[in-house]
């Protein structure tokens, strides 16, 4: 008999798959290099709904993602069969943060629910670029009127550090999760927001387990790249992430202690990688990227599937030599003029509004 992948309550009449299709992969702008094969992703979706993976995420920004998902769910519709939980992101650009009001909110809402195809959204994860603009708390609230009209189930956040998720969480926002970036080679997290989830009930939802494929079979022994010649974006993210942790050298030792693990369990090194995430303390859910039917077959193998207390213990040992990004989760990557904030885009609204 084949496992099912386990799934996690959120809400009493809501629960996600504990790991979550990715969709950041399938963005336009994403790749650097090769063009995306969106018919074999397609293809890819729809094996793993068969195995009940069925939550997926993406954001407003993505361009073109919520349109995707949007094909797969009319399919899906018109032949009749179970629909995809679907959990987007509302990241309004940073030039427009201290501009943003309730009319704002509720159009780029009904942009969402209007290419997915759907008239309530699974969830809404916000996103605020910058602390120090005022109006992040309102802007919540306007999606919680969104909640109250049953526009949104379930409202969380994404890349917020604990002392704003507390903002939110003291002003009576109802946040369900915080997705964040957490891996063995990031592992900000713990510094504070895994003990106010632990206070408060919010859950992780964790992405960059894998670190955009560094951790897998294909880097190990390789010397490192030359950031510049790197295929995507998110390995230029998580080359910025290694150098600043592990180091080339640490990462390489990581990747042979995971190989040896592999031999033990059959288990990809990605598969361990993001198994170890899941047994974290409050953790709901991993975000795992799968852009192509390559990728289907080991995704696949995490149904049923943990960490033994042994080999979790032997990578904590290891990766805790080391040092961390500094700050709090995506404390860096908001940092002006530091490298992680230069890799990102912060004004992509226009981009998929059509302005």
């Amino acid at each position: 008999m084949t496992a099912t992948i386990a799934r996690y309550p959120l809400l009493p009449d809501y629960s996600c798959a504990r790991v979550i299709n990715g969709g950041w992969q399938l963005a336009t702008g994403h790749a650097l290099e090769k063009a995306l094969d969106y018919s074999d992703a397609e293809k890819a979706f729809e094996t793993l709904l068969d195995h009940g993976f069925d939550t997926f995420d993406c954001a407003d920004i993505y361009t073109g993602v919520e349109e995707f998902y949007g094909r797969i769910i009319r399919s899906r519709r018109a032949a009749g069969l179970s629909l995809p939980k679907i959990h987007t992101k509302f990241v309004p650009d940073l030039k427009d943060l201290a501009h943003i009001d309730r009319a704002y909110v509720e159009r780029i809402i009904t942009r969402s629910l209007s290419r997915l195809g759907v008239e309530r959204l699974d969830m809404v994860q916000f996103h605020w670029w910058d602390y120090e603009v005022p109006g992040m708390v309102d802007t919540a609230g306007y999606l919680v009127e969104l909640q109250e009209k049953g526009l949104i189930r379930a409202i969380s956040t994404t890349n917020f550090n604990a002392e704003n998720l507390r903002r939110l969480v003291d002003a009576g926002i109802p946040v369900v999760t915080n997705q964040c970036q957490y891996s063995l080679l990031d592992r900000r997290p713990e510094k504070a927001l895994v003990p106010l989830c632990r206070e408060t009930g919010v859950k992780l939802i964790c992405y960059g387990t894998v670190a955009g494929g560094f951790l897998s079979e294909k880097w190990l022994g390789v010397p490192q790249p030359d950031i510049t010649k790197l295929e995507n974006r998110s390995l230029v993210k998580y080359l910025l992430v290694i150098e600043d942790t592990l180091g080339w050298e640490g990462y390489q030792t990581l990747l042979r202690i995971l190989a040896r693990m592999k031999e033990e369990t059959g288990l990809s090194i990605a598969a361990l990688s993001t198994l170890y995430i899941l047994g974290e303390p409050q953790v709901a859910a991993a975000v795992v990227g799968t852009r192509s039917s390559r990728h289907v077959a080991d995704t696949l193998t995490l149904a049923g599937r943990e960490l033994s207390a042994d080999a979790r213990s032997e990578l904590d040992q290891f990766v805790r030599k080391f040092p961390q990004i500094a700050g709090d989760c995506f404390d860096a990557e908001r940092e002006p003029g530091g490298k992680h904030r230069n890799i990102m885009r912060m004004n992509l609204m226009d981009s998929v509004t059509g302005k």
